[in-house]
């Protein structure tokens, strides 16, 4: 996945390659005050394109990117947990520049304090902070310190579940919003092409498109896309019918077939969910 593969998201493609890429490319440039985050948080909706930003940093820095899921972290084990962590850690500062990649890490790292709290679930919490707080602290020598470097990067749909003390450890924290006209726009153009030109729509009913899916993620749009594309065979006839017909006889996917997928695929964002975004944007600028 690289920077062209991902339509739309200017600021956060921009963040990130200030954040993790130039200071890979240019480390002379980044140090004293310009140390850049070991830290990066992506949150925003689900659906917008978080999982591929970080696929296109890795691929762009040339760093050997540990994918990890909270199944593969977790362990029913006493003590396991721990273990991982430090293995992966320890791991990627052997083998760095590497980015460390946590995806929904509010499933492994949630607020969830106090007498409620697994204790399995705060040792692996406190261990996570101790590694998190070693690639911080990095090393003296300020050049070697930026090429051998271990970056983290943390997606989430939640960043409000996350805990507080982790919270603190990403430095940068980046929305990744729902697409824009113009990414709307991009999407859908890059699906019809992925279609092989086997579509009659014009521009401008690709601008009314975009209009039509205002408020859409980006896999909504690809689930449109999808459901789109198999309204000519639709059109084909029953099962028996398509068997036997020549791929020469199937219309184009038209405006129409579009249309109807979308009065089919439901936004999968709410305004409430965006709403709260919002209000947790608000109340981390408000404590610093």
């Amino acid at each position: 996945t690289s920077w062209n593969d991902i339509a739309g998201l200017a600021v956060a493609k921009r963040s990130l390659q200030e954040a993790a890429i130039l200071p890979l490319l240019r480390p002379d440039l980044y140090t004293g005050l310009r140390q850049p985050p070991k830290g990066i948080l992506l949150y925003g909706p689900p659906g917008t394109g978080k999982t591929m930003l970080v696929k296109a940093v890795a691929h762009e820095s040339k760093c050997l990117l540990f994918a990890c899921t909270a199944s593969a972290l977790t362990s029913k084990w006493h003590g396991e947990g721990e273990k991982l962590v430090r293995t992966l850690f320890h791991v990627a500062s052997d083998v760095s520049p590497a980015i460390v990649f946590l995806d929904e890490i509010d499933s492994l790292l949630s607020s969830r304090g106090g007498g409620n709290e697994h204790e399995a679930s705060r040792r692996f919490k406190t261990e996570f902070m101790v590694q998190m707080d070693g690639i911080i602290a990095g090393k003296d020598d300020k050049s070697n310190d930026v090429q051998k470097r271990v970056l983290v990067l943390g997606c989430t749909n939640c960043p409000w579940d996350i805990d507080d003390a982790v919270m603190r450890r990403f430095q940068r924290r980046i929305y990744v919003p729902l697409p824009d006209g113009d990414a709307r726009k991009a999407l859908i153009e890059a699906m019809l092409r992925k279609s092989g030109n086997t579509h009659n729509l014009t521009s401008r009913q690709v601008t009314k498109l975009v209009a039509l899916t205002d408020g859409y993620s980006c896999s909504d749009i690809a689930s449109v896309a999808n459901e789109a594309a198999f309204g000519p065979l639709r059109s084909v006839g029953d099962l028996n019918a398509i068997r036997d017909v020549k791929t020469a006889d199937v219309r184009p996917i038209s405006c129409s077939d579009f249309e109807d997928a979308i009065r089919n695929t439901s936004k999968s964002v709410s305004s409430t969910l965006l709403a709260k975004y919002q209000q947790w944007e608000r109340a981390q600028a408000a404590t610093g």
